[in-house]
């Protein structure tokens, strides 16, 4: 039996359900029930009906899934799967921030921890977040925490100006403008994509700044046979299955965040086998991360 076919085989038998970001290894996608981006996977946890969820992504992903879940288990394979990004705040450096600006809301990207949500007021995503900025009148003080360039180009679209945090993907920090210009060298015609996390240079010399999820759907749209992708590698999995007849080229194949890699099927296999490990917010925080996470969700 294989690897695969033991973990669904164990999965039947827990009546779990696996969840997957786009940035896992391709064979951890292949094994899930749901593959998606921060937003997909936070509506996803909402609709749950397995009692067992198995959560392959970085440690706030699976925070946020236990706190949508309270009387669900909640495990992820791998626990030391973190985020640089969500680490860069605490929830006091934030209360000191909040202290220094009286009276602004605070947009808590969802790559943070639960501490950092619970002194939010709404949570974002990079596929949402302009959406939910719409939502605040424009004299409204906005902090935007932690990534400073999601929180920029978000207040560029709207013609604002965010109190930021220094934050940053270090995996996508690392891409630059240069790599446009090689990369349409090499692929002439291929448009390019970017993620909102990547530097301004890097978003103005591409042709479109997306989500994951929103790349999967704006390529489904083209007519186009290829294209170049401004992320996370992890992405081009899915890309391909779900675009079988078109091409799909890294930025920088470089590109690579060693924490949403830590994350194997034999690990996937433990994980369901000894229910490890599982995530567990404390009730007092929890409680107030879910209202910026609702507020979130409650946002169309």
């Amino acid at each position: 039996m294989t690897l695969r076919d033991e973990i669904l085989a164990l999965k039947r038998e827990r009546g779990a359900v696996i969840l997957a970001h786009n940035y896992q290894v391709s064979e951890v996608q292949a094994i899930a029930d749901f593959t998606g981006d921060s937003l997909e996977l936070a509506r996803k946890a909402t609709d749950l009906q397995a009692d067992l969820v198995v959560f392959c992504g970085v440690y706030f992903m699976a925070e946020t899934a236990a706190i949508l879940n309270p009387d669900k288990t909640v495990l992820i394979p791998d626990p030391s799967a973190g985020c640089p990004m969500a680490d860069m705040i605490t929830g006091e450096q934030l209360r000191a921030f909040k202290a220094k600006h009286p009276g602004a809301k605070v947009l808590c990207y969802v790559n943070s921890t639960a501490e950092v949500k619970a002194e939010s007021d709404c949570c974002v995503t990079s596929a949402n977040a302009l959406k939910v900025a719409r939502t605040f009148p424009p004299d409204q003080e906005i902090i935007f925490v932690p990534d400073q360039h999601l929180g920029s180009y978000t207040a560029e679209q709207l013609g604002r100006r965010f109190q930021l945090w220094p934050g940053y993907c270090p995996t996508h920090a690392r891409l630059n403008a240069g790599m446009i210009e090689a990369a349409r060298a090499a692929h002439p015609g291929a448009p390019v994509m970017v993620h909102p996390e990547c530097p301004k240079p890097l978003r103005d010399a591409a042709d479109q700044v997306l989500s994951t999820g929103g790349m999967c759907r704006w390529v489904k749209e083209q007519t186009g046979r290829a294209f170049i992708v401004g992320t996370e590698t992890g992405i081009l999995y899915r890309l391909q299955q779900e675009n079988p007849d078109k091409l799909f080229y890294p930025l920088d194949e470089r590109a690579v965040c060693p924490n949403m890699k830590k994350i194997s099927l034999e690990r996937v296999l433990w994980s369901l086998r000894d229910l490890q490990t599982e995530v567990r917010v404390p009730e007092a925080v929890a409680v107030r991360a879910k209202r910026a996470i609702d507020a979130m969700l409650a946002i169309h």
